[in-house]
C-alpha cells in the first residue's frame, strides 16, 4: 500500500507512510486457511503461529491486492486517503497524549490549577467530585473534607466525545484537565494502577443542563475509561431538590416524589374522607388514594398529547370499551353522558359533537372531534387504537377503582376543622396538597451554587448522610448502541428514537 501511495504521490512524506494499524482501522476481514498440522500461540488457540501459513497468506494478499490497486485506482486512492487521515489522527493523538500524560508521580505542582486536591495519597480512600460550574465548585471546596475529598469544577458543557476522534478529544482543555486529574493516562499508555481516586462522583444540578453534562461525562468515561465502571469507581451524587422548613424544623428532600410523599404523610395522619359506602378513609389508605388520583392526573397529561384530554379522558373515566365502539346506539348514549359532564366542567367545549366514521379495520366506529370547533384544542380521535393505548387503559382502571372506593357524597375533615364537602375525587388531592403546604416554607434549589457550603456537605458530600448512585454497565452491547444512537453524529437514528418515545416522556424540563 505504501509503495502504491508513494508511486502515485498520495503521501507527502514518504518517510512517514501509513502503518498496518492505519489501514486496518475499521476493516473486517475473513480468511479461510486449511492447515494439516496447525500450531497455536497458547492453550486457548486464539492465534495461529504456523510460519508456512503467514508466508502463504502474505504472498496471496500481496499479489491480489497489488492487482486490485492497479485495476481500481479510484477506490485505491480512497483507501489510501482514509489511511492517511487515520495516520494524521494517530500522530496528533500521540502529540496530544504526551501533553497530558503523568510524568512520574504526580505532585501538587503538576496537577491542574482548578483542581482542589485532597491530602490523602491512598487512591482507595480518595474521592474526586466533578462539579458543574465555578459557583458550585466554590461551595464544594469550602464544604468538603480536605482530608480525602478533591474538587474539580467544570466550566460549561464538555465536548461530546462520541462525535470526535481521539486527537480532537485531547484538544479539549476541560477533558485534558480531567484526564490529568485522574492520573491514569489515556489511550495506549493508560495504566489504572496510577488512578488517583477510586471514587469519582459526578455532581451536577438537578435540571436539564445538569442532566446533559452528566450524560456527556458518562459518554466520555464509557468510551475512554470503561474500566472505571467495571471496577465500580463512578458514582452520581444525589443533591436535594427541596428544603422544607416549618418553625425551627428543616428537612431536605431529594425530588418531587419525596416532597409529595412527605406532604401526604404529614397530612393524612389527621385527615379523613367520609363516604357513603363505608368507614372514613384516613392514614395510609388515604395516602394511597391521593397517589392514585395524582396518577390519573399524570395520565391525562399524557393523553392530552394525543388529542384534547378534556374530552378523551372523560371517555376513559366513563369506562368506554372497544365493544362499545361496535354499537352505534350505545356509543351515542355514552357520548351524550360524556359531553354533559364536559359541559359541566368546561362550558362551551361540551357543545362539540363527534363526527362518526366507520372503522373498517377493526369493525366498529370511530369518533372525531375537529380542532377549533367549540374550543377543541387539537384534533381528537376516539377509536380502537386509542382505547388500546396504555394511557387510556390505565386511566380507565384508576377511575373504576376510585368510583368503587369513593361513593358520593364525600366530605374531607382535617383535625378539628369543619368538614368540607367534596365535589369530585380530583378535589380530594387538591385539598390534601393545600393542607400539606400550609405553614411550610418550601425552597426549590435550581442549582448547587444556591446551597451554602455547610448545606452541600450535610446533604450531598458527608459519607455518613449522603446517598450516591453507583453506575454499572450490565449490558455492554446495549450501552454501546444507545450511546452511539443518542450521542453520535448520525441524526436519523436519534430522530427515530425521539419520535418513538416522545409521548412517553414523564419528566420534561423546557
Amino acid at each position: 500500500m505504501n509503495k502504491f501511495a508513494e508511486e502515485y504521490k498520495l503521501v507527502k512524506d514518504s518517510k512517514n507512510g501509513v502503518t498496518g494499524d492505519d489501514l486496518r482501522e475499521g476493516l473486517t476481514a475473513v480468511i479461510s486457511v486449511k492447515v494439516a498440522d496447525p500450531k497455536y500461540s497458547n492453550q486457548a488457540k486464539d492465534k495461529l503461529v504456523s510460519s508456512e501459513v503467514a508466508t502463504a497468506v502474505s504472498a496471496v494478499v500481496s499479489e491480489k491486492l497489488g492487482e486490485y490497486l492497479e485495476q481500481n485506482p479510484k477506490e485505491a486512492k480512497l483507501i489510501i486517503g482514509k489511511a492517511v487521515l487515520a495516520s494524521q489522527a494517530r500522530e496528533a493523538a500521540r502529540k496530544a497524549r504526551e501533553m497530558v500524560q503523568r510524568k512520574g508521580v504526580l505532585t501538587l505542582t503538576s496537577l491542574p490549577g482548578k483542581l482542589a486536591d485532597c491530602q490523602e495519597t491512598d487512591p482507595a480512600k480518595s474521592e474526586l467530585f466533578i462539579v458543574e460550574g465555578e459557583s458550585a465548585g466554590g461551595s464544594a471546596k469550602q464544604g468538603r473534607s480536605r482530608e480525602f475529598q478533591a474538587i474539580l469544577p467544570l466550566r460549561g458543557k464538555i465536548l461530546n466525545v462520541e462525535k470526535v476522534r481521539l486527537d480532537r478529544m485531547l484538544s479539549s482543555q476541560e477533558l485534558t484537565t480531567l484526564i490529568t486529574a485522574l492520573g491514569a493516562g489515556v489511550g495506549e499508555e493508560k495504566n489504572f494502577d496510577k488512578l488517583r481516586y477510586h471514587k469519582i462522583v459526578i455532581m451536577t444540578d438537578a435540571d436539564v443542563d445538569g442532566s446533559h453534562i452528566r450524560t456527556l461525562l458518562l459518554t466520555f468515561f464509557f468510551r475512554y475509561f470503561g474500566e472505571l465502571f467495571d471496577n465500580g469507581h463512578v458514582f452520581i451524587a444525589q443533591p436535594p431538590l427541596y428544603k422544607v422548613k416549618k418553625g425551627k424544623t428543616e428537612l431536605y428532600l431529594k425530588n418531587e416524589q419525596a416532597l409529595e410523599d412527605f406532604l401526604l404523610a404529614s397530612v393524612t395522619k389527621e385527615t379523613r374522607v367520609t363516604r357513603s359506602n363505608g368507614a372514613p378513609v384516613t392514614g395510609t389508605a388515604l395516602a394511597d388514594i391521593v397517589k392514585r388520583i395524582k396518577g390519573a392526573r399524570r395520565v391525562r397529561t399524557q393523553l392530552d398529547k394525543r388529542g384534547d384530554a378534556r374530552i378523551s379522558a372523560q371517555f376513559a373515566e366513563m369506562g368506554l370499551t372497544e365493544e362499545d365502539l361496535r354499537n352505534k346506539d350505545k356509543l351515542e348514549l355514552l357520548e351524550a353522558k360524556v359531553m354533559a359532564e364536559v359541559t359541566r366542567r368546561h362550558g362551551e367545549l361540551g357543545q362539540a359533537a363527534a363526527e362518526y366514521k366507520q372503522d373498517a379495520e377493526h369493525g366498529g366506529w370511530e369518533m372525531r372531534y375537529p380542532a377549533g370547533v367549540h374550543g377543541v384544542r387539537r384534533h381528537t380521535v376516539i377509536n380502537s387504537d386509542f382505547i388500546r393505548s396504555s394511557e387510556f387503559k390505565e386511566l380507565r382502571t384508576i377511575s373504576n377503582e376510585l368510583k368503587a372506593q369513593l361513593v358520593e357524597p364525600l366530605a374531607l375533615e382535617h383535625g378539628e376543622d369543619k368538614p368540607v364537602e367534596v365535589q369530585s375525587t380530583d378535589e380530594i388531592a387538591t385539598l390534601v396538597d393545600e393542607l400539606g403546604r400550609k405553614g411550610l416554607q418550601i425552597q426549590r434549589y435550581k442549582g448547587l451554587g444556591e446551597m451554602n457550603a455547610d448545606q452541600l456537605w450535610e446533604t450531598t458530600m458527608d459519607p455518613a448522610k449522603r446517598n450516591l448512585l453507583r453506575v454499572k454497565v450490565d449490558e455492554a452491547v446495549a450501552a454501546d448502541q444507545i450511546f452511539a444512537k443518542l450521542m453520535g453524529d448520525e441524526v436519523e437514528p436519534r430522530r427515530e428514537f425521539i419520535e418513538q418515545n416522545a409521548l412517553n416522556v414523564r419528566n420534561l424540563d423546557v
